[in-house]
């Protein structure tokens, strides 16, 4: 249609060109269209037209002016659209002139399409040259915001960058991890998947297989595409496809009944009704444009006279296909099925009809206005109220291009404005195929995603969704189930980040998340539970007197201190008999006493060690150990010194009588005491949590301090063991039965035998039991001693009185 200014429109009604084999001998035929038509892309040029007439009739937008347009079919082909890109640049006429100055009277002042992303890279390429704006309705590549490449380039449909990143913000959303990835071998495919992958990427998704196909690929690669997606163990298939390639491809996967799939589509097929036919694709989810109303639209394409049919190629090519006649007689036409006249457009079901989804649509509705807008903007003045427009104007593309950088308008209740990239903004609404109750599949909104909104906002569910199957539950795709706090993942060797295995925790770390990449060390005083999800105190372990062992010790050791006491007040009962005069009775209350003192002493050992209790512990025990290791070597030296007295002339007695065994045992003692204190003042024992020993648990002990100290003390003891026992041997054979130096050999022998084995046990005894070692020790040369000394002479004075008389002591041994 002719105009005052003129807009071009190019929109892709057919998915493939005639191929012709040209032998170059004749000029080539003109390329033709072949193929089926989409209908949907018809109602596209429609919908221009419609906004155009509605322009041409307002009087707010262009007042007295009217708009003519020059409207193409590409057949979704490069070489159509280049075609078409020089048509717009020249007139119509078939005159050429040749004058000096180029005319650009027959120039469109901006074009409207394509539908595709490749077939516009290819206009654009063409007329940005003679600075010719391209607004596109449909051409959603990325890789069109490149205004270095692209500088006449816009669109009214958001890139697919910011749907790139919907869709891999929607499959993190859903806990998808594992997906298959197929794509259109074209610049929309290419350039939407590689966005895609690059934001599924850095939200932790991997992609199992990546094939691209196209529609005019030989079936056996459309067949491979399809058995990859067959063999595969992705639940999820996320498709960046154009509506033909997608259109294919179902298809090829009808034939052959497939496993289950989830479909991810991009907006250029998800929301196209066409597709909807191919029942296995139910609970298919995208985003798609958002739905609007465009009033009168559905009266206009309805309002189709059978003059305006026959007027037009497309039009009744339409018609044709839709009520399956033919409208001119031809040779191959015949009486049953020439069109009538009777065919009603109204009950129609088509794409073309269809305008309860429109999205598209209102795409190429927003970018006629747009382009309206910038040629107001350019030719007209306002004055006062109303505005002017004057139709003489000399207009250049160039100043539309201008003046759309700058468009911003509301139109049937949607602004619509253009970024410094010529893009808008970014809205998309989330598209779910549900199938209803009587078997058909519609497209439902489910959703919305503003790109506008801030970080994290930008994504909403409002309503239910349909899965595949028609299950209510999404569906679960990934490479490897998560693993449970408590493990960790290890990555498989030659696999993708999402295969891994789940290993449990080492010991004495816990992971406290799901798909944890590492495990944490819980701190020194905590460990693991069972489960390795959490830390808990380790439990404090020492001797107590709670637990049976602890019971035990210490019920021998008041055991031990009762009969040390009972044994004295055995011999203080019988002080005045020949048995206890005869065996040193001072020496030998003082032995008793320090054997109570011996076994009450390792009642220190037991129970949660504090700083007192552990300087107690050591220096009670050696204090007390040697004073009872002295009584006994008195008594071995008074022994030694009895019977060398005997001998004529001999006045040893007199040098070792009672002052100097008393002295002689405070000596000896007395450099314990001094071993002792020196050990508490330089370096004393002090409580300590025994962290290494076991790792699970805690063992309260106490520090030696200073081990030489320690070992001072236990090697005093030794030495004093010693030099008693070689004592009493020496005098184990002395005669008569007032010798009682072979008891207290065999004391000593116990004594010695019990710490000598000591020092091993208690250097390799782990924990509490390094405790229990000390206290046994302690007890079993006790029990030895009291046992060896005291318990002869009880049993004479208990049992045998008429042993105990002075004549039987002053008696020879036989």
């Amino acid at each position: 249609m002719d105009g005052d200014f003129t807009i071009g429109g190019i929109f892709s009604i057919h998915n493939y060109v005639h191929t012709v084999n040209n032998n170059y001998t004749t000029m080539p035929e003109p390329v033709r269209c072949s193929g089926s038509m989409e209908s949907r892309e018809l109602r596209f040029s429609r919908a221009m037209i419609f906004a155009i007439e509605q322009i041409n009739n307002s009087t707010e937008l262009l007042p007295g002016i009217k708009l003519g347009y020059q409207i193409y079919d590409s057949c979704a082909s490069v070489l159509v659209a280049v075609h078409v890109a020089f048509q717009f640049l020249n007139s119509l006429d078939p005159v050429f002139y040749i004058g000096n100055n180029c005319s650009q009277s027959g120039m469109v002042m901006a074009v409207v399409g394509e539908s595709g992303s490749t077939p516009s890279i290819s206009l654009s390429r063409v007329i940005s040259s003679f600075n010719v704006p391209q607004v596109s309705h449909f051409a959603t590549c990325a890789c069109l915001s490149d205004k270095q490449q692209y500088p006449n380039f816009f669109r009214t449909i958001p890139s697919d960058k910011f749907q790139a990143g919907a869709l891999a913000k929607m499959v993190k959303h859903f806990g998808w991890t594992w997906i298959g990835a197929v794509r259109s071998d074209s610049d929309y495919g290419n350039n939407g998947m590689a966005s895609f992958l690059e934001a599924a990427q850095k939200e932790g998704i991997c992609v199992e297989y990546s094939v691209s196909f196209y529609r005019t690929h030989p079936h056996s690669r459309i067949q491979r595409v399809a058995d990859v997606i067959r063999r595969s163990t992705a639940m999820v298939i996320v498709a960046f496809a154009a509506i033909g390639d997608m259109a294919i491809l179902l298809e090829e996967l009808s034939r052959e009944p497939s496993p289950p799939r989830q479909w991810i589509g991009s907006e250029a097929w998800v929301t196209s009704p066409e597709l909807t036919s191919f029942g296995f694709c139910a609970g298919a989810i995208g985003f798609g444009i958002q739905k609007s109303v465009i009033p009168g639209l559905r009266d206009f394409l309805l309002n189709l006279s059978p003059s305006q049919v026959a007027a037009s190629a497309l039009l009744t090519e339409f018609w044709e296909d839709a009520f399956n006649c033919t409208l001119k007689k031809s040779a191959a036409a015949t009486e049953n099925n020439m069109c009538d006249g009777k065919e009603d457009i109204q009950n129609l079901q088509s794409p073309y009809t269809d305008t309860s989804q429109l999205r598209i649509t209102n795409m190429v509705y927003k970018a006629v206005y747009a382009i309206a807008h910038a040629i107001h903007n350019a030719v007209c003045q306002r004055k006062n109220v109303t505005a002017q427009c004057d139709k003489l104007t000399r207009l250049e593309s160039k100043q539309v291009l201008t003046q759309l950088k700058t468009v911003n308008f509301s139109q049937n209740g949607y602004d619509m404005s253009f970024n410094d990239n010529g893009d808008p903004v970014a809205i998309y609404e989330l598209v779910n195929w549900q199938r209803s109750k009587t078997g058909v599949i519609k497209m439902v909104s489910v959703g919305l995603y503003d790109a506008s909104l801030p970080v994290g906002q930008e994504f909403r569910i409002n309503r239910n969704i349909t899965w595949m199957e028609g299950t209510t539950k999404a569906p679960v795709s990934v490479c490897t189930d998560s693993c449970p706090p408590g493990t960790r993942k290890v990555l498989q060797k030659g696999k993708p980040i999402c295969c891994y295995d789940c290993i449990p925790c080492p010991e004495g770390e816990i992971s406290n998340t799901t798909d944890s990449a590492d495990c944490l060390p819980c701190h020194k005083e905590f460990w693991p539970n069972a489960k390795r999800d959490t830390c808990i105190p380790k439990p404090v372990e020492f001797l107590s007197f709670q637990e049976i062992l602890g019971i035990i010790l210490a019920a021998f050791s008041v055991l031990g201190a009762c009969l040390a006491i009972i044994t004295g007040a055995v011999f203080f009962y019988h002080r005045t008999s020949p048995i206890v005069r005869a065996n040193n009775s001072e020496l030998s209350f003082l032995l008793l006493i320090s054997l109570t003192l011996c076994f009450l002493c390792s009642l220190t050992f037991i129970g949660a060690p504090s700083e007192w209790s552990c300087m107690l512990r050591h220096t009670a025990f050696g204090i007390t150990f040697v004073l009872c290791i002295s009584c006994v070597l008195g008594k071995t030296i008074v022994v030694l010194m009895a019977f060398k007295a005997t001998l004529p002339g001999s006045n040893v007695m007199k040098w070792f009588g009672p002052p100097q065994q008393r002295m002689t045992v405070v000596s000896f003692t007395f450099i314990q005491v001094l071993i002792c204190t020196i050990w508490l003042v330089l370096s004393p024992p002090f409580p300590i949590k025994n962290l290494t020993t076991y790792k699970e648990k805690i063992i309260l002990e106490c520090d030696l301090g200073s081990p030489v100290g320690f070992w001072a003390v236990l090697g005093y003891i030794g030495i004093l063991a010693a030099f008693c026992f070689v004592l009493a041997v020496l005098a184990r054979k002395l005669p008569d039965n007032f010798n009682e130096a072979k008891f207290i050999t065999f004391s000593m022998l116990i004594f010695c035998a019990v710490w000598i084995t000591f020092i091993p046990a208690y250097v390799s005894s782990p924990g509490k039991f390094t405790v229990v070692v000390e206290i046994f020790a302690i007890l079993a040369s006790s029990f030895g001693l009291i046992m060896c000394i005291f318990a002869p002479k009880c049993f004479i004075i208990l049992f045998k009185p008429e042993k105990n008389t002075k004549k039987n002591l002053m008696t020879k041994n036989q």
